[in-house]
């Protein structure tokens, strides 16, 4: 199990320590120091299902100073996911890539094991 974080970020501390104590071992990855590729983004956002808009980080500064939430309607998936690619600030997290399972961003409910 992959967990991609950012470890600044609370949401990101509360569910590493919901993996932690639920003993769930997993590899951690940080999303700055090593973004995810457009090859993993394209495969991840292909097994999960959902639109490549819900792996952006919406409420982060970076999504707000390029004025995304004008853009991204006028852009094709792939020059999303290219956009996502360049920088790790912009994805949402955390992420948890677990075989075919991924999940974007913490919501307990939804990290059932």
């Amino acid at each position: 199990m992959l967990f991609i974080e950012y470890p600044k970020c609370s949401t990101c501390r509360r569910a590493k320590k919901y993996l932690e104590d639920k003993g769930i071992e997993f590899q951690d990855r940080h999303i700055v120091e090593e973004n995810p590729t457009e090859e993993e983004l394209t495969e991840w956002i292909r097994m999960s299902g959902l639109p490549v808009k819900k792996f952006f980080n919406t409420s982060g500064m970076k999504y707000k100073e390029l004025g995304l939430k004008d853009r991204l309607p006028g852009m094709s998936d792939e020059e999303q996911i290219r956009l996502l690619a360049s920088d790790g600030m912009l994805v949402k997290r955390p992420l948890l890539i677990d075989g075919d399972r991924i999940l974007v961003g913490f919501k307990e409910k939804e990290w059932t094991f």
